[in-house]
């Protein structure tokens, strides 16, 4: 296989696409979308958002100190894609795309109901990185609908059909398949 160098480039593909709530239930919440997102620590388990400081959310996630993470599926697809095309500054996002917000349990932002899976988030850290800054955020609390758990009560990857992310296509993507579990190696093939 030839290889060939370009620039430097955020082209780390697939990426979750997921839906960040922010702002006071009571109060006109907000969703932006985020596919630059990832666990960063698992004790303290802990997770990262990045957006741009031009972002509605950016100031209201900064100054709250709070978010939730909302994980999508595939059949929310264009729920992400609106949520990641409008300002929340313009639009009620909630009422746009008839997404339910729910109480959460430690953190004043609403969790989105349609999300098979709920991650409350508190800020410990933001790092001004360039075009963006870094939320680190400890996950508090952690809601998982019952739908997507398997008989032992693990969570079913296929139930949730994680919805992803490409950034240089601009595409998103669902229905992975597991091709090898890590525990399925052997000692040589590691």
């Amino acid at each position: 296989m030839t290889k060939k160098q370009i620039a430097p480039y955020t082209m780390l593909v697939p990426l979750p696409a997921v839906l960040v709530t922010c702002g006071e239930l009571e109060n006109k919440p907000n969703i932006i979308t985020v596919s630059w997102c990832g666990i960063v620590c698992s004790q303290p388990p802990m997770i990262s958002i990045s957006m741009r400081e031009n972002r509605y959310s950016f100031n209201v996630v900064r100054d709250s100190g709070e978010f939730v993470v909302n994980i999508t599926g595939a059949r929310l697809v264009k729920t992400v894609d609106y949520c990641g095309n409008h300002s929340g500054k313009n639009v009620d996002k909630f009422k746009e795309t008839g997404l339910t917000p729910v109480p959460a349990q430690k953190v004043k932002p609403p969790l989105i109901e349609q999300s098979p899976i709920n991650l409350e988030c508190q800020v410990r850290k933001v790092l001004e990185l360039g075009s963006h800054h870094l939320f680190i955020g400890e996950i508090v609390a952690t809601h998982v609908d019952e739908s997507v758990l398997d008989e032992s009560g693990g969570l079913d990857i296929k139930k949730v059909d994680p919805l992803v992310y490409g950034t240089n296509a601009r595409q998103y993507w669902s229905g992975l398949s597991v091709l090898h579990g890590y525990y399925g190696f052997t000692r040589s093939e590691k």
